[in-house]
Protein backbone atom coordinates (compact mmCIF):
# COMPACT_ATOMS: atom_id res chain seq x y z
CA UNK A 1 0.00 0.00 0.00
CA UNK A 2 1.24 3.65 -1.66
CA UNK A 3 2.31 5.45 2.54
CA UNK A 4 3.38 9.39 2.41
CA UNK A 5 5.90 10.99 4.90
CA UNK A 6 6.46 14.49 5.38
CA UNK A 7 9.69 14.38 6.61
CA UNK A 8 11.75 16.58 8.78
CA UNK A 9 15.30 15.70 9.94
CA UNK A 10 17.12 16.76 13.01
CA UNK A 11 20.49 15.62 12.91
CA UNK A 12 22.31 15.18 16.00
CA UNK A 13 20.00 16.89 17.94
CA UNK A 14 19.71 15.87 21.31
CA UNK A 15 21.98 12.90 20.88
CA UNK A 16 25.10 12.46 23.74
CA UNK A 17 26.45 9.79 22.09
CA UNK A 18 28.56 9.91 18.77
CA UNK A 19 28.21 6.08 17.19
CA UNK A 20 30.98 5.31 15.04
CA UNK A 21 28.84 5.22 11.72
CA UNK A 22 27.08 8.28 12.48
CA UNK A 23 27.01 11.48 10.24
CA UNK A 24 23.64 12.60 9.92
CA UNK A 25 24.10 15.62 8.44
CA UNK A 26 25.75 13.61 5.37
CA UNK A 27 23.83 10.61 5.55
CA UNK A 28 20.14 13.26 5.82
CA UNK A 29 21.39 16.36 3.58
CA UNK A 30 20.46 18.67 6.23
CA UNK A 31 22.81 21.02 8.08
CA UNK A 32 20.28 21.79 10.93
CA UNK A 33 16.85 20.98 12.51
CA UNK A 34 13.93 22.82 11.28
CA UNK A 35 11.79 25.95 13.07
CA UNK A 36 9.03 25.61 13.73
CA UNK A 37 7.97 28.08 11.33
CA UNK A 38 9.04 26.00 8.40
CA UNK A 39 7.65 22.95 10.08
CA UNK A 40 3.94 24.31 10.00
CA UNK A 41 5.15 26.03 6.01
CA UNK A 42 5.88 22.54 5.08
CA UNK A 43 3.09 20.60 6.18
CA UNK A 44 0.29 23.26 5.19
CA UNK A 45 2.03 22.89 1.37
CA UNK A 46 2.33 19.27 1.73
CA UNK A 47 -1.38 19.08 2.64
CA UNK A 48 -2.76 21.09 0.28
CA UNK A 49 -0.90 18.76 -2.73
CA UNK A 50 -1.94 15.18 -0.54
CA UNK A 51 -5.67 16.72 -0.60
CA UNK A 52 -8.11 14.31 -1.43
CA UNK A 53 -5.39 11.20 -1.31
CA UNK A 54 -6.57 7.64 -0.71
CA UNK A 55 -3.34 6.34 0.96
CA UNK A 56 -2.15 7.24 4.57
CA UNK A 57 0.39 10.26 5.08
CA UNK A 58 2.19 11.04 8.32
CA UNK A 59 4.49 13.69 9.51
CA UNK A 60 8.13 12.33 10.72
CA UNK A 61 10.74 13.53 12.52
CA UNK A 62 13.58 11.27 11.80
CA UNK A 63 17.40 11.61 12.87
CA UNK A 64 19.15 12.71 15.88
CA UNK A 65 17.05 11.58 18.90
CA UNK A 66 14.12 13.02 19.19
CA UNK A 67 12.99 12.56 22.74
CA UNK A 68 16.20 13.89 24.04
CA UNK A 69 16.62 16.83 22.71
CA UNK A 70 15.10 19.97 25.28
CA UNK A 71 11.73 19.55 25.88
CA UNK A 72 10.33 23.00 24.92
CA UNK A 73 12.25 22.50 21.32
CA UNK A 74 10.35 19.25 21.13
CA UNK A 75 7.27 20.90 22.45
CA UNK A 76 7.80 23.51 20.03
CA UNK A 77 8.29 21.68 16.95
CA UNK A 78 5.12 19.23 17.75
CA UNK A 79 2.98 22.11 18.15
CA UNK A 80 4.00 23.51 14.89
CA UNK A 81 2.90 19.62 13.34
CA UNK A 82 -0.27 19.20 15.48
CA UNK A 83 -2.83 20.96 13.98
CA UNK A 84 -2.34 19.37 10.88
CA UNK A 85 -3.26 15.79 12.46
CA UNK A 86 -5.74 17.30 14.15
CA UNK A 87 -7.86 18.31 11.33
CA UNK A 88 -7.30 15.33 9.61
CA UNK A 89 -4.69 16.62 7.01
CA UNK A 90 -2.40 14.07 7.97
CA UNK A 91 -3.11 10.97 9.61
CA UNK A 92 -0.52 11.23 12.21
CA UNK A 93 2.93 11.92 13.82
CA UNK A 94 5.97 9.28 13.70
CA UNK A 95 8.86 10.05 15.80
CA UNK A 96 12.11 8.24 15.69
CA UNK A 97 14.36 7.93 19.28
CA UNK A 98 16.89 6.63 20.98
CA UNK A 99 15.87 3.55 23.16
CA UNK A 100 17.41 5.16 26.49
CA UNK A 101 15.12 8.37 25.78
CA UNK A 102 11.42 6.74 26.31
CA UNK A 103 9.95 7.47 29.64
CA UNK A 104 6.07 7.33 31.25
CA UNK A 105 6.38 11.13 30.75
CA UNK A 106 7.72 11.54 27.54
CA UNK A 107 5.47 9.23 25.57
CA UNK A 108 2.70 11.36 27.48
CA UNK A 109 3.65 14.32 26.08
CA UNK A 110 4.21 12.66 22.29
CA UNK A 111 0.68 10.96 22.53
CA UNK A 112 -0.80 14.41 23.63
CA UNK A 113 0.47 15.98 20.86
CA UNK A 114 -0.99 13.13 18.41
CA UNK A 115 2.01 11.13 17.94
CA UNK A 116 1.17 7.67 16.69
CA UNK A 117 4.16 5.44 16.04
CA UNK A 118 7.56 5.42 17.89
CA UNK A 119 10.73 4.30 15.67
CA UNK A 120 13.89 3.16 17.87
CA UNK A 121 17.37 2.85 16.65
CA UNK A 122 17.85 -0.31 17.73
CA UNK A 123 20.66 -1.27 15.23
CA UNK A 124 21.62 -4.80 17.16
CA UNK A 125 20.87 -6.89 19.86
CA UNK A 126 24.43 -7.58 20.82
CA UNK A 127 25.63 -5.60 23.87
CA UNK A 128 29.25 -6.38 22.44
CA UNK A 129 28.27 -5.07 19.07
CA UNK A 130 26.16 -2.01 20.68
CA UNK A 131 29.55 -1.24 22.67
CA UNK A 132 31.99 -1.44 20.50
CA UNK A 133 30.23 1.25 18.01
CA UNK A 134 29.89 4.04 20.76
CA UNK A 135 25.59 3.42 20.50
CA UNK A 136 25.99 4.35 24.50
CA UNK A 137 22.60 1.84 25.49
CA UNK A 138 21.91 -2.22 25.86
CA UNK A 139 19.21 -4.52 24.47
CA UNK A 140 17.69 -4.27 27.42
CA UNK A 141 17.02 -1.03 26.73
CA UNK A 142 15.24 -1.83 23.61
CA UNK A 143 13.24 -4.58 25.41
CA UNK A 144 12.42 -1.80 27.90
CA UNK A 145 11.48 1.02 26.11
CA UNK A 146 9.91 -1.15 23.40
CA UNK A 147 7.49 -2.80 26.05
CA UNK A 148 6.79 1.05 27.20
CA UNK A 149 5.40 1.81 24.17
CA UNK A 150 3.32 -0.56 23.19
CA UNK A 151 1.80 -0.84 26.16
CA UNK A 152 0.85 3.11 26.07
CA UNK A 153 -0.52 2.38 22.64
CA UNK A 154 1.73 3.39 19.98
CA UNK A 155 2.78 1.62 17.05
CA UNK A 156 5.95 0.44 17.52
CA UNK A 157 9.02 0.59 14.94
CA UNK A 158 12.34 -0.73 15.56
CA UNK A 159 15.88 0.22 13.20
CA UNK A 160 18.19 -2.26 13.04
CA UNK A 161 21.83 -2.11 11.28
CA UNK A 162 23.56 -5.11 8.93
CA UNK A 163 27.26 -5.79 8.82
CA UNK A 164 28.21 -3.30 11.62
CA UNK A 165 31.79 -3.45 13.44
CA UNK A 166 32.38 -6.77 15.90
CA UNK A 167 29.04 -8.54 13.95
CA UNK A 168 29.25 -11.85 12.49
CA UNK A 169 26.19 -13.47 10.44
CA UNK A 170 25.32 -15.23 13.82
CA UNK A 171 24.62 -12.12 15.52
CA UNK A 172 23.30 -10.58 12.76
CA UNK A 173 20.58 -13.58 12.69
CA UNK A 174 20.14 -13.25 16.32
CA UNK A 175 19.30 -9.82 16.47
CA UNK A 176 16.73 -10.42 13.98
CA UNK A 177 15.56 -12.78 16.23
CA UNK A 178 15.50 -11.10 19.49
CA UNK A 179 13.74 -7.97 17.30
CA UNK A 180 11.03 -9.99 15.73
CA UNK A 181 10.18 -11.17 19.57
CA UNK A 182 9.17 -7.80 20.90
CA UNK A 183 6.61 -7.31 18.23
CA UNK A 184 7.12 -4.65 16.49
CA UNK A 185 4.74 -3.61 13.78
CA UNK A 186 7.20 -2.58 11.45
CA UNK A 187 11.67 -2.61 10.67
CA UNK A 188 13.67 -0.49 9.21
CA UNK A 189 16.99 -2.42 7.46
CA UNK A 190 19.99 -0.80 6.98
CA UNK A 191 23.20 -1.77 5.10
CA UNK A 192 26.12 -0.06 7.09
CA UNK A 193 28.09 2.60 5.32
CA UNK A 194 31.65 3.84 5.67
CA UNK A 195 30.66 7.89 5.76
CA UNK A 196 32.90 10.46 6.16
CA UNK A 197 33.64 12.23 9.43
CA UNK A 198 32.97 8.76 11.38
CA UNK A 199 34.90 6.48 13.53
CA UNK A 200 34.21 4.04 11.00
CA UNK A 201 36.01 5.66 8.32
CA UNK A 202 38.87 6.00 10.35
CA UNK A 203 39.05 2.16 11.37
CA UNK A 204 38.31 1.67 7.67
CA UNK A 205 41.59 3.43 6.48
CA UNK A 206 43.59 1.34 9.03
CA UNK A 207 42.09 -1.46 8.14
CA UNK A 208 40.87 -2.52 11.20
CA UNK A 209 37.11 -2.64 9.84
CA UNK A 210 35.89 -4.33 6.89
CA UNK A 211 32.71 -3.82 5.24
CA UNK A 212 29.93 -6.38 3.28
CA UNK A 213 30.36 -5.95 -0.30
CA UNK A 214 27.18 -5.14 -2.03
CA UNK A 215 26.45 -8.51 -2.62
CA UNK A 216 26.81 -9.87 0.89
CA UNK A 217 24.81 -7.33 2.30
CA UNK A 218 22.08 -7.61 -0.52
CA UNK A 219 21.89 -11.89 0.51
CA UNK A 220 22.12 -11.00 4.61
CA UNK A 221 19.45 -8.37 3.92
CA UNK A 222 17.35 -10.77 2.04
CA UNK A 223 16.90 -13.66 4.41
CA UNK A 224 16.29 -10.90 6.90
CA UNK A 225 13.37 -9.30 4.53
CA UNK A 226 12.33 -13.09 4.39
CA UNK A 227 12.52 -13.41 7.78
CA UNK A 228 10.67 -10.62 9.10
CA UNK A 229 7.99 -10.88 6.02
CA UNK A 230 7.63 -15.09 7.20
CA UNK A 231 6.48 -13.36 10.32
CA UNK A 232 3.92 -11.01 9.30
CA UNK A 233 5.90 -7.89 10.67
CA UNK A 234 6.16 -4.92 8.04
CA UNK A 235 9.42 -4.43 6.30
CA UNK A 236 8.89 -0.41 5.50
CA UNK A 237 12.59 0.76 4.77
CA UNK A 238 15.63 -0.98 3.22
CA UNK A 239 18.58 0.85 3.22
CA UNK A 240 19.01 4.66 3.34
CA UNK A 241 17.75 7.27 0.65
CA UNK A 242 20.45 7.50 -2.04
CA UNK A 243 21.01 11.73 -1.05
CA UNK A 244 23.60 13.06 -3.00
CA UNK A 245 25.67 14.39 0.05
CA UNK A 246 25.54 10.39 1.29
CA UNK A 247 26.79 9.48 -2.01
CA UNK A 248 29.45 12.00 -1.93
CA UNK A 249 30.41 11.13 1.43
CA UNK A 250 30.32 7.20 1.45
CA UNK A 251 33.75 6.26 0.94
CA UNK A 252 33.50 2.70 1.40
CA UNK A 253 30.68 0.13 2.10
CA UNK A 254 27.47 -1.47 -0.17
CA UNK A 255 25.92 1.56 -1.35
CA UNK A 256 23.45 1.60 -4.16
CA UNK A 257 21.25 3.73 -5.24
CA UNK A 258 18.31 1.01 -5.55
CA UNK A 259 19.88 -1.01 -2.99
CA UNK A 260 16.03 -2.21 -1.39
CA UNK A 261 15.09 -3.48 -5.04
CA UNK A 262 18.12 -5.43 -5.22
CA UNK A 263 17.15 -7.18 -2.06
CA UNK A 264 13.46 -7.75 -2.69
CA UNK A 265 15.41 -9.24 -6.17
CA UNK A 266 17.14 -11.45 -4.05
CA UNK A 267 14.22 -13.01 -1.96
CA UNK A 268 12.12 -13.62 -5.45
CA UNK A 269 14.88 -15.60 -6.51
CA UNK A 270 15.63 -18.05 -3.63
CA UNK A 271 11.83 -18.41 -3.68
CA UNK A 272 11.93 -19.87 -7.38
CA UNK A 273 14.63 -21.83 -6.71
CA UNK A 274 12.93 -23.77 -3.68
CA UNK A 275 10.00 -24.10 -5.36
CA UNK A 276 12.16 -25.29 -8.59
CA UNK A 277 13.98 -28.15 -6.13
CA UNK A 278 11.16 -28.53 -4.11
CA UNK A 279 9.47 -29.61 -7.61
CA UNK A 280 11.65 -32.00 -8.89
CA UNK A 281 11.24 -29.97 -12.12
CA UNK A 282 13.72 -31.14 -15.21
CA UNK A 283 15.15 -28.11 -15.43
CA UNK A 284 15.65 -27.82 -19.31
CA UNK A 285 12.27 -25.29 -20.28
CA UNK A 286 10.51 -24.10 -18.03
CA UNK A 287 7.70 -21.04 -17.72
CA UNK A 288 7.56 -18.72 -14.41
CA UNK A 289 4.44 -17.00 -14.59
CA UNK A 290 3.98 -13.84 -11.70
CA UNK A 291 1.50 -11.11 -11.36
CA UNK A 292 2.63 -8.01 -13.41
CA UNK A 293 3.63 -5.95 -10.86
CA UNK A 294 6.03 -8.42 -9.33
CA UNK A 295 7.49 -8.60 -13.13
CA UNK A 296 10.24 -7.00 -12.01
CA UNK A 297 11.48 -8.17 -9.14
CA UNK A 298 10.65 -11.69 -10.27
CA UNK A 299 13.28 -10.93 -13.24
CA UNK A 300 16.10 -9.34 -11.33
CA UNK A 301 18.07 -6.22 -12.20
CA UNK A 302 19.41 -6.46 -15.73
CA UNK A 303 17.88 -10.22 -15.56
CA UNK A 304 20.22 -11.19 -13.13
CA UNK A 305 17.58 -13.84 -11.79
CA UNK A 306 17.26 -15.45 -15.06
CA UNK A 307 21.38 -16.28 -15.43
CA UNK A 308 21.30 -17.30 -11.28
CA UNK A 309 19.00 -19.47 -12.20
CA UNK A 310 20.40 -21.12 -15.70
CA UNK A 311 23.51 -21.10 -13.51
CA UNK A 312 21.74 -23.46 -11.14
CA UNK A 313 20.79 -25.70 -14.06
CA UNK A 314 16.90 -23.87 -14.82
CA UNK A 315 16.52 -21.94 -18.22
CA UNK A 316 12.71 -20.29 -17.39
CA UNK A 317 11.45 -17.87 -18.85
CA UNK A 318 9.29 -15.39 -16.91
CA UNK A 319 6.51 -13.88 -17.79
CA UNK A 320 3.55 -11.91 -16.93
CA UNK A 321 -0.14 -12.78 -15.76
CA UNK A 322 -2.68 -10.73 -14.66
CA UNK A 323 -5.15 -13.97 -14.05
CA UNK A 324 -2.57 -15.33 -11.60
CA UNK A 325 -4.95 -15.79 -8.38
CA UNK A 326 -3.87 -12.95 -5.74
CA UNK A 327 -2.50 -16.15 -3.30
CA UNK A 328 -0.12 -17.85 -5.52
CA UNK A 329 2.57 -15.57 -5.91
CA UNK A 330 4.16 -17.68 -9.40
CA UNK A 331 3.21 -20.65 -10.85
CA UNK A 332 6.11 -23.09 -12.77
CA UNK A 333 5.50 -24.99 -15.36
CA UNK A 334 7.27 -27.46 -18.03
CA UNK A 335 7.06 -26.78 -21.48
CA UNK A 336 8.04 -28.16 -25.15
CA UNK A 337 9.00 -24.81 -25.83
CA UNK A 338 9.99 -21.61 -24.34
CA UNK A 339 8.06 -18.70 -26.46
Amino acid sequence: MKHANVAFFVPHLGCLHRCSFCDQRNISGSIGPPSPDEVAKTCRAAAQKLNGRDFPAEIAFFGGSFTAIEPEQMRSLLQAAYPFVKDGSFDGLRVSTRPDAIDLQILALLQAYGVTTVELGAQSMDDEVLSRNGRGHTAKDVEHASGLIRQAGFSLGLQMMVGLPGETRVSCCETAKKIAALQPDCVRLYPTLVVEGTDLARWYRQGSYTPLTVEEAADLTAWLLRFFEDRNITVIRIGLHAEQSLEQSCIAGPFHPAFGEMVYSRVWRNRLLEELEKGNFSGEKLEILVRPQMLSKAVGQKRENIRWLAAKGYAVKIFPDENLPEKEPFWIKEVKHCI
